[in-house]
């Protein structure tokens, strides 16, 4: 699959080779750090695309932005199949015409959509992703879905985002459960550390740099209430077979998850149980045909296991608890 083949901001599925593609949602998501409103519109400052399209006669100006048709055309061209969609977040996205011009460029290049825009769009929340860092997948709302049912009824409970990348799922968790919620998160890719502090500080997060569990204050041992491990699954000798947006573009520490794409959750489930509080869950996502494998993982840690899935997006997520 080519770059082109996917969807715009967030509304595509890298993680599996053969992910159907979704319609875009017209809504411009809010920050992570936002509450939920309608749309904002644009300034009084912001250009509008011209009603009438320029004759030949007419040579275009460096003030000008390109309209969302003419816009939607060059990005059709470079074979993006949703460039109407991306023609209008790069307009609304760019600061002027220079900028709207390098974005349109690096798109059409190959480069992800949600790299030059420099957000993504999931669960309703605008997501900041920096080039190089892992694209949050709309999926893997569906993982936000299932660890909202695991929350269990307590004061405080203390949230954990393992492997966060950016820190969309803690940070959706998070403003969904709204209250007093003790959120910490954890990556081994500097650059995903940085994107997460910037999502997650404004919501009192803490996000520590480090491999897995290591990453944690001790402290935290034995008290986590929900721990979400969005490990890469990806098999090794798949990682050709990805789409070039995900295989060029982001860190194949974020894709590859070893010969059988369940190495990182073996190493995840070995210590989740001595973490997690007594009653506590984990959820992770995976292949749904390496869920049979991945819940026999979590099973032999000791914890209580259940498998769900999701046909519409598709999604699948493994959920374990500690009994």
């Amino acid at each position: 699959m080519r770059h082109h083949d996917t969807e715009p901001a967030t509304h595509r599925d890298l993680r599996e080779p053969a992910a159907d593609p979704v319609s875009a949602q017209a809504a411009e998501p809010r920050t992570a750090a936002e509450p939920r409103a309608a749309a904002e519109p644009r300034t009084a400052a912001e250009p509008r695309a011209a009603a009438e399209p320029r004759t030949a006669a007419e040579p275009r100006t460096s003030a000008e932005l390109l309209s969302e048709t003419e816009l939607a055309a060059r990005l059709r061209a470079a074979g993006c199949v949703f460039a109407e969609d991306e023609a209008r977040l790069l307009r609304l996205t760019a600061r002027g015409p220079a900028e709207l011009e390098r974005m349109t460029g690096r798109r059409a290049a190959g480069e992800p959509l949600e790299h030059v825009l420099g957000w993504a769009g999931f669960d309703g929340l605008r997501i900041a992703v920096d080039p190089g860092v892992f694209v949050p997948r709309r999926r893997t709302e569906f993982l936000v879905r299932a660890a909202l049912e695991a929350v269990p009824d307590t004061a405080a409970p203390v949230v954990l985002d393992l492997c966060c990348g950016t820190g969309a799922v803690g940070a959706a968790v998070v403003t969904r459960l709204g209250g007093d919620v003790r959120l910490h998160a954890a990556d081994l890719d500097p650059a995903a550390v940085r994107c997460a502090r910037r999502n997650l500080h404004p919501l009192g997060g803490r996000v520590y740099e480090g491999d897995l569990f290591a990453a944690l204050p001790a402290a935290l041992r034995g008290t986590v209430h929900l721990l979400t491990a969005n490990v890469p699954y990806v098999p090794t000798d798949d990682i050709p077979l990805l789409p070039s947006e995900a295989r060029d573009h982001e860190p194949r520490t974020a894709l590859d998850g070893g010969p059988d794409g369940l190495a990182l959750l073996r190493r995840v489930a070995a210590e989740a149980y001595d973490w997690l509080a007594p009653g506590g869950t984990l959820l992770t996502e995976t292949g749904s045909h390496q869920s049979g494998a991945a819940a026999g993982i979590l099973r032999e840690a000791g914890l209580t296991v259940r498998v769900a899935s999701d046909p519409e997006l598709p999604a699948t997520v493994v959920t374990a608890t500690r009994r």
